[in-house]
Order: structure tokens, then sequence, then C-alpha cells
């Protein structure tokens, strides 16, 4: 099951960044997103263990000033991100060594929502012109997104 549904996937797309999606590049971007939520919070792990803690706090998460303002972009947007399917995922990963917070545990929705607006945006930074992404446009965003984060 994918991290969001394609419904949700394409209006986000549509609204941040003005791309339509086909349905098959669905999975090519949830797995982006899923790859690097899962980064994300590998580092919060090694920075919990880092500050002697044995849970994962939002603040062991490395969320960049840049990250930070894309949230307020993504939650301007006024969509909803549902948190059952982030959960479905993680569990479906190796687990963490410590468990995350409650607090950090409820901002998944909008973590994982504020990478798939900073992937949308990477693609039409990326190509102006670009209104339907192709294959290469989504990896490369997705290679950029690696890099910087």
């Amino acid at each position: 099951m994918a991290i969001v549904g394609f419904g949700q996937l394409e209006s986000l797309f549509r609204k941040a960044a003005g791309l339509d999606l086909d349905k098959n590049k669905a999975k090519e971007i949830t797995d982006i997103v899923e790859k690097k939520l899962y980064d994300l919070l590998l580092i919060g792990e090694r920075n919990a263990s880092y500050n002697g803690r044995d849970v994962i706090w939002e603040c062991d998460v490395p969320l960049t000033k840049g990250f930070l303002e894309s949230i307020h972009k993504f939650r301007a947007l006024e969509q909803e991100i549902d948190i059952e399917p982030i959960l479905e995922f993680l569990a479906s990963k190796p687990p963490l060594k410590y468990p995350l917070e409650a607090e950090l545990e409820k901002k998944l929705p909008e973590i994982v929502g504020t990478l798939l607006y900073i992937l949308a945006r990477i693609i039409k930074e990326t190509d102006e012109g670009c209104r339907q992404p192709s294959s290469e446009d989504i990896a490369r965003a997705g290679r950029i997104l690696d890099l910087t984060m």
C-alpha cells in the first residue's frame, strides 16, 4: 500500500506546482518519499542516541530551514494526508531502534506532505515548462532531494 493515495498525490502536485500526473508515475513518486521519510527517521534515531535519549523527538529529525518553510507552504495547500498508510509503511521497514515521541508521530503526515510538496517544486524548478513529469523528471528530482536532505 502506498504512503498516499493517487487522488491526494494528484491534487497536491497540481496545487503545489501545476503538474498533472499519470497514475503510473505515482509509485515512482511515493517510493522516493517513503525512502526519504525513512532516511530522516534513521538520522533522527542517530541524533536521539547522541543526545542520550531512547525516544526520537521531532528536534532529532534533521529538518532544514528550507524544509520548515516548505511546511508552511504545504499547510497553505490545505491537503490532508492520512497517518494510517504512513504507519503501515513504517511497520513494513526494519524497526527503528527507538520509538517516535507522540508529537513526532502526529507530525508524520505533515512531513510526508512536505516531502511531496518539495518533490513537486523541484520538478517544476528544474523544468519550468513541465506540465506532465516523465520518469526521468521524477528520478532527477529524487536525486536532487537525496543530495540536499
